[in-house]
């Protein structure tokens, strides 16, 4: 009878130790996760002949954010702020901006309005006292780049633009 009350109970015992040790040791584990091929979607604007590697803003949340405290842009790089409704006349700042910036207004495929060399504004600056910066019409898109991108560029007002998400 000892045999078969206390051998089962030891081996259960046994059996949670060796489970909490292993928990307790694993919270000093490292995981590494290996990148999956899609996550380095191909994501671009083209202008003319420039290609603009571009981060997605499509979120109400990003949009808000967008290059808020950046530092730098990578050349030919930029933000893509994306309006999904139609007749989005959306209403831009420099709120918390470090860097200049020129703003590329699209809709329908076209560019059709463009801001260069927007300065970022004074530190401590009140909201209320910001610029704000509209297309004056309804756009699809909104392209954030380095100030000096569209000039270097030759980019301008009717340009076609091709916008490509693809995973």
């Amino acid at each position: 009878m000892f045999k078969q009350i206390v051998l089962p109970f030891l081996l259960v015992a046994a059996f949670v130790t060796g489970v909490g040790i292993f928990v307790k040791n694993s919270k000093n584990l490292k995981f590494t996760i290996a990148p999956n091929s899609t996550a380095t979607a191909e994501k671009t604007v083209t202008i003319g002949e420039s290609v603009i590697k571009v981060e997605i803003a499509d979120t109400q949340s990003q949009r808000a954010k967008g290059l808020s405290g950046r530092s730098s842009i990578e050349e030919n790089s930029g933000m893509i702020f994306v309006f999904d409704s139609q007749n989005v006349t959306p209403i831009f700042w420099m709120k918390d901006m470090i860097i200049p910036i020129d703003i590329v207004w699209i809709n329908d495929g076209k560019v059709v309005k463009i801001d260069t060399n927007i300065r970022p504004p004074k530190e401590n600056t009140p909201d209320k006292n910001l610029p704000t910066y509209v297309a004056g019409q309804p756009v699809d898109y909104v392209l954030e780049v380095n100030a000096g991108f569209v000039e270097n560029q030759g980019i301008k007002i009717g340009d076609s633009v091709q916008i490509q998400f693809n995973p």
